[in-house]
């Protein structure tokens, strides 16, 4: 739910403190814990560190991202892909019917080429 206009965005002012008068250039990895802040149009340029409970992972602010939050450039939880067994079989004949159209393919060149 977006936060009511009488309220006006979140920003953080320590964040912005943080920012104010520096060049975006020149300036190192700004490390913030705080991922609810709306990114501003002044943070676009710098380079932050977001925390995602682990470690910060760096977000380098572009025009794009302005009004988006913070943490959602600095995922919280890592995918590694479902199955087992089951889908290293799917996946091993998905490559062989990849390897044998190769080949029909090539087979179907030569002979096409040796018409001529």
């Amino acid at each position: 739910m977006t936060r009511s206009i009488k309220k006006g965005i979140y920003v953080d002012e320590k964040l912005l403190a943080k920012i104010k008068g520096k060049n975006p250039l020149s300036t190192p990895v700004i490390k913030t814990w705080k991922r609810a802040s709306q990114i501003s149009p002044e943070m676009v340029g710098f380079t932050f560190g977001v925390h995602n409970g682990k470690t910060h992972i760096e977000v380098l602010v572009s025009e794009d991202m302005v009004g988006h939050r913070l943490g959602e450039f600095s995922p919280t939880r890592k995918f590694i892909k479902h199955g087992g067994k089951m889908q290293k079989e799917l996946e091993q004949k998905k490559k062989e019917a990849e390897i044998a159209q190769a080949k029909a393919a090539t087979a179907a060149s030569d002979a096409a080429g040796s018409k001529k």
